[in-house]
């Protein structure tokens, strides 16, 4: 049985209401009995609805899925609602599973994920989705046991202003939780990574920060220092909506040796005109400040697509998966869902799509493959199967 999979998107009053149309449709689509199902939901439905509605229909397979802001599939972006995919396959293995405790203990949880999947021998591919606004995405790079595996995943969207992100793993859910799902047989990812954030030429020495918080830049606080930049009082950028618009403006950490920043963007700017980010930024480093346009992020949308299509090798590309962070929603505001079109400019107008906004990508680093957390990003991994 070859390789298939299919992507279906209903809007409801109700979570669970949207998830069983979502997925009888899915099944409807396929045909077959799924191997795995991908689930990705608007903040606004309660989570352990859409999984109740899911599950009830999907038989013996796990999920994998995280909420998000805006949902997107292959006809581009959505919201309040409830998108499903479904992937089926011979000579395929899957388990998933979610742990909670992430916020509290992040490598804990993660050593939850070498221990259950014993990754230090697997050989697959690994898909990770961490709590989005909690824990330390470092922490769990850090974590994550060396294998002959492939990763990709996300840091889950959600609702910023209750702190709030729902991850899904095997027929569990919850906040403050990490969810994995591991997979392995006829089935291989191909990840592409890209950006379309450059410097504008401001940098600033990191002079005081604590945990996930950037405190000061050249001695004063960031609100002063957007406040100076974007003719905006400092003031004014703890409260709505430039508090949340602080993404937009992320900041690229020099590296010794590597012309490349490191991207690290803010979840949101606080009260006390601080960065609060979602891992830490080492005080003493420099850092620039960053922006984005729209043409680059297209551009940036195309060469993801192109670089896993590249990384998937010969094998035949059946679905994709898009990880974007939320700073594109942003950002493509005016043209929501052009980002996908990029894509399918890409990949053809026959690869199934889903994706999501979330706060963080997860993949290795290239050429090192070692973990990597990476903001202001689009991810795209591409499931295909294998030549015989």
């Amino acid at each position: 049985m070859p390789l298939a999979a299919v992507v279906s998107q209903t809007q409801a009053l109700e979570g669970r209401e949207a998830a069983v149309q979502a997925t009888q449709q899915a099944l409807e689509l396929l045909g077959k009995n799924p191997v795995l199902g991908f689930v990705i939901a608007s903040h606004y439905y309660p989570i352990q609805q859409v999984v109740s509605g899911i599950a009830t229909l999907l038989g013996d397979a796990p999920l994998i899925g995280f909420s998000t802001s805006a949902e997107l599939t292959t006809g581009g972006q959505n919201q309040r609602s409830v998108a499903v995919a479904l992937i089926s396959g011979a000579d395929i293995q899957t388990q998933a599973d979610w742990w909670p405790g992430y916020s509290e203990d992040s490598r804990l949880a993660t050593q939850k994920i070498n221990q259950a999947f014993e990754l230090s021998h697997a050989i697959g591919s690994l898909l990770v989705v961490a709590d989005g606004l909690n824990g330390d995405a470092k922490l769990l790079c850090a974590a994550l046991a060396p294998g002959d595996y492939t990763l990709a995943g996300c840091l889950a969207g959600g609702d910023l202003r209750r702190a709030r992100t729902y991850q899904v793993g095997g027929r569990k859910s919850g906040y403050n939780g990490l969810a994995a799902a591991l997979l392995s047989g006829n089935i291989v990812i191909g990840v592409g990574l890209s950006h379309g954030w450059q410097p504008v030429g401001a940098y600033y020495k990191v002079t005081r920060a604590r945990g996930p918080w950037v405190r000061t830049l050249d001695d004063h606080t960031v609100a002063d220092v957007y406040g100076k930049l974007f003719s905006y009082q400092a003031r004014e950028w703890a409260f709505p909506p430039l508090n949340e618009l602080a993404r937009l403006y992320p900041l690229g950490i020099e590296q010794e040796g590597k012309d490349a920043y490191l991207i690290r963007a803010p979840i949101r700017m606080e009260a006390d005109g601080s960065l609060r980010m979602n891992t830490a930024v080492p005080e003493g480093s420099i850092v620039h400040l960053m922006t984005g346009s729209v043409d680059s992020c297209l551009e940036a949308s195309r060469k993801a697509a192109q670089q896993a299509l590249d990384n998937l090798g010969t094998a035949r590309p059946v679905f994709a998966l898009v990880l974007v962070d939320i700073a594109w929603q942003i950002l493509l505001e005016a043209n929501p869902g052009s980002e996908v079109s990029a894509i399918r400019s890409v990949l053809g107008e026959s690869i199934p799509i889903l994706g999501g906004y979330t706060f963080g990508q997860l993949a290795y680093s290239v050429p090192s493959r070692t973990p990597e957390l990476y903001n202001q990003h689009i991810e795209v991994v591409l499931f295909g199967e294998p030549e015989e």
